[in-house]
């Protein structure tokens, strides 16, 4: 009976505050009925306010985690958070290819959901060159994927070009998020281009809130948790951005300025109802 309980990985920083990171992933992995263990690749500290330090994890550290890991846990999906350069990028593919940790969700976290970029341009190109094409499933937001494609997004078609060229990068499923910036939003669509190149879109109610922290994190986190259980891969994005969607819609009060979503509210919904 060992090691028959789902168990996900994150392979991501440690947020003080709680909202994002490794700590939104492990509220996820929790709250959707997964075990969850992780690499921590950074120690980040901040508030609401903001971030206000940050230190790596040495690469001989984060390869004793996965190797300790491998050794004991049977990892059955693992994700990626922000990696912050092209060292700790190329350490993490090395460490993943060389242990069975299950498939691979990438948020590849290069710029945040203001358009402003994250990432250095060489860390850039290295995670799009050698860890993107590891990628089960890949959930860039609207300018990652304006980004990754090398082009600009004005329509539907755009939408559906761009995840096509990131598959032909070698994603195998895409979830593209929509734009959070649009004049009178109301609705958010995000477009779903699945391996076979089967393509759908999501729509939800847009919530005008800034207790938005974590909710890239714990999308994938969410799609990771699912895949570890054994849900199908459509019906595991479905409900990943259900889940975000309302833990975005009931938020709660945690911080001055920019707070966490709510994952218990997340936790309490019934997803039974969703298309498979």
């Amino acid at each position: 009976m060992t090691n028959t309980f789902p168990q996900a990985l994150t392979i991501a920083g440690s947020d003080s505050d709680g909202s994002a990171g490794m700590q939104a992933d492990l509220h996820t992995f929790f709250t959707r009925g997964v075990y969850g263990a992780s690499v921590i690749t950074a120690c980040v500290a901040g508030n609401s306010y903001g971030i206000h330090a940050s230190v790596p994890m040495p690469t001989d550290f984060i390869d004793q985690e996965f190797k300790d890991l491998a050794d004991d846990y049977q990892i059955r999906a693992s994700k990626t958070g922000m990696l912050a350069d092209s060292e700790l990028i190329e350490d993490v593919v090395q460490n993943y290819q060389a242990h069975d940790f299950g498939p691979l969700v990438v948020d590849p976290v290069i710029m945040t959901k203001h358009g402003n970029q994250l990432l250095e341009e060489s860390a850039f190109e290295t995670l799009r060159t050698k860890l993107l094409p590891l990628a089960t499933v890949l959930t860039p937001n609207f300018f990652e994927v304006q980004k990754i494609a090398e082009m600009t997004i004005t329509s539907d078609a755009d939408m559906v070009t761009a995840a096509q060229n990131m598959q032909r990068m070698g994603a195998k499923n895409i979830i593209a998020k929509g734009s959070h910036a649009l004049p009178n939003q109301t609705t958010v669509r995000d477009l779903v281009l699945l391996a076979n190149g089967d393509h759908f879109w999501l729509s939800q109610p847009y919530h005008a809130t800034d207790r938005v922290n974590g909710t890239g994190d714990s999308l994938s986190a969410c799609i990771t948790a699912e895949l570890a259980k054994g849900t199908p891969m459509r019906q595991a994005i479905t409900l990943a951005k259900s889940f975000v969607n309302t833990a975005i819609g009931h938020p709660i009060e945690v911080g001055h300025k920019f707070g966490p979503i709510n994952h218990w509210a997340a936790q309490n919904r019934d997803y039974d109802d969703l298309p498979e």
